[in-house]
């Protein structure tokens, strides 16, 4: 990197953002001088939020210390090492859950070490989270589970009235 910053990039769709998801940022965000939360959007699927949308609960559950070194940017029809090029960032980080994630993961970071030398850093997710995923949260709200405290306040509401809307 031509400018000596550590920088690293956190992809997703983060639709919506976790306490799994905030974790992970969080502890990246201490490692590395600055952070780039890749939100990407695959054009041929409707999520359940707005890109718009899932970037600002990105920006808004990130507590300040973390805050001043993330920068959330929306990504779509790239390949994640072009991305990472794009933005200086040497590394990627992914928050893991269990084996089922790291099985999942490691042929793709893998791949991207192949194809452009970027690094993929593994963190491991809080034990407290090892079952939230957003495919999840949102299956459990549809059905009327309650799903308080596993994101963020701010996107529970919004997940109640996007569900209470039909959507």
């Amino acid at each position: 990197m031509s400018d000596n910053i550590r920088r690293a990039v956190c992809p997703g769709s983060y639709d919506p953002i976790t306490v799994g998801h905030v974790d992970v940022l969080v502890r990246a965000a201490a490692l590395y001088d600055e952070v780039v939360v890749a939100v990407l959007h695959n054009p041929a699927k409707s999520g359940t939020f707005s890109i718009e949308e899932r970037i600002g609960f990105i920006e808004r559950a990130l507590p300040e210390e973390a805050a001043g070194h993330v920068r959330v940017e929306a990504f779509a029809g790239r390949l994640l090492v072009d991305v990472c090029r794009d933005v200086g960032a040497d590394v990627i980080v992914k928050g893991l859950r269990g084996g089922t994630d790291y099985a999942y993961e490691l042929p793709m970071a893998l791949m991207n070490r192949h194809l452009t030398g970027v690094e993929t850093v593994f963190l491991p997710g809080a034990p407290e989270f090892e079952h939230v995923s957003s495919s999840l949260v949102k299956e459990v709200a549809r059905f009327g589970g309650d799903v308080a405290g596993l994101v963020p306040d701010e996107v529970h509401a919004a997940l109640a009235e996007k569900l209470a809307q039909g959507s």
